[in-house]
Parts: structure tokens; sequence; C-alpha cells
């Protein structure tokens, strides 16, 4: 499949409503990637028709409940991991935040792994029609992933807190961070956090045109406790 794009009478209306939000996240977004966040939208509006890749069908909706949802996080990502980074986006489905991130932050190069086939190959798709280098997709089960670990591991609502990092925990560095994006702040989920994992820093989003509660939580493991038994032992 080729990107259809959004009708010569939609599109500046789509392109007016990325261009305010981005402005009121304070990002600067290029031609070319503002470009390439419409042909995403025209193609994921494209093979939803065929594929149901998404509950939402209305292309004005696609971008604010998921594009700008996911442009939200850009800021806290450009603190907090300056840099090249490699990120794995697990549960991807439509490429969720992995396509958005890979458009806009071209330091990161971003691998979207989902065990549904038709997704997997949407990303594929997406990469080569938008000319994305640093996206990659892997068609596979998350625990059964075979690559090298990565700098940072993300989700959007792919399942509970201590399900992912569980999951994903082989997959992610010794000083790699898990980055879990969510709607109301998940207290329950964070008090469950297997241990020896600690959720260092909670942040709340507000995400333009979005009435709706979200928030990163940014997770690590911690570093051993090093004790002393009785015998004088490091243990």
């Amino acid at each position: 499949m080729t990107a259809q794009p959004a009708p010569r009478s939609a599109r500046p209306t789509l392109g007016d409503q990325l261009g305010s939000a981005a402005e009121a996240l304070g990002l600067h977004l290029s031609e070319a990637q503002t470009g390439r966040l419409l042909d995403f939208v025209a193609l994921l509006a494209r093979w939803n028709r065929t594929y149901n890749l998404t509950a939402v069908r209305d292309p004005a909706a696609m971008l604010t409940q998921h594009v700008v949802d996911c442009l939200a996080a850009v800021p806290a990502l450009r603190r907090r991991l300056p840099g090249p980074q490699r990120v794995l986006d697990v549960g991807s489905g439509g490429g969720l935040p992995g396509v958005v991130w890979a458009i806009v932050a071209p330091e990161l190069d971003v691998t979207c792994v989902d065990s549904v086939g038709k997704k997997a190959a949407f990303i594929q798709q997406v990469a080569s029609t938008l000319q994305l280098l640093n996206l990659h997709s892997e068609h596979e089960r998350v625990e059964q992933l075979q690559v090298p670990p990565f700098d940072v591991v993300t989700s959007r609502a792919f399942a509970s807190l201590s399900d992912f990092v569980t999951l994903t925990g082989g997959l992610l560095k010794d000083h790699g961070v898990w980055l879990a994006m969510k709607g109301k702040l998940p207290l329950d989920e964070i008090s469950s956090l297997p241990a020896g994992v600690q959720a260092f820093h909670l942040e709340r989003l507000e995400v333009p045109g979005l009435d709706a509660e979200r928030c990163l939580i940014w997770m690590r493991n911690m570093a051993p406790i090093l004790t002393i038994n009785e015998s004088g032992r490091l243990q």
C-alpha cells in the first residue's frame, strides 16, 4: 500500500490543527516533519478501513487522539534523553508512539514490535513510504524478541506496569529506562511493581485539544543493595 494524502479540502485544516498543537507543546516542526505526520495520518486512515488498526475513524480525531497525544511526550523525551538513543516501542499497534517519535526526533532509532502481523506490516509500510531510515518493524511476541537491548523501552496503554517491565526486562540495557504512557496516574500499578524496579519520575501531560488525563511514568532497575551477613561477607 502507498500513502493516500488527505483530501485537499481537509489537509490545510489538519495542518493548522497540527501546527497549533505543536506550538502549544513548544515543538518546532519542519515542513518535512509536518508533511510526514499528515501522511502518516492518511496512511493510518486508509489501512484502518481494511485492517482495523484503531477504533478511531476520523482523521482529525486520529491527529488529536493519537499523533498529538504522542507528540506531547517529546519535550519530556528531549529533557531526559539527550543525544542518540535506541528505542523499543512495545505493542506498537498503529505505530504509536514509535512512528511519531521517529518522525520528529531523528536522533532516535525506533523499533516497533507487535505480535499482530498486519500491524507490524503497517509499520514496515510507513517506514518505506515516508522514507524513515530510523524506523524498524518486528513481528513477534515481545517476550520472544531476540535483539540487542535498548536504551529506552516504551509502551502506550500496552499492559499493566508490572507486566510491561517483566515482559521486557531482558530487552533493556543495564542503565536503560522504561517509559510508560498512561491515562490517569495508576498508583495501584506503581505500588505493584516488581522488587528492584523503581518508578523514579512521574510526569503529567497536557495534550492540546484532548480533554483527558495523560501521564508518563519513568522506571529503571535499581542497583542491588549490598549488605554484610553475620560472617562479614557481602551478600
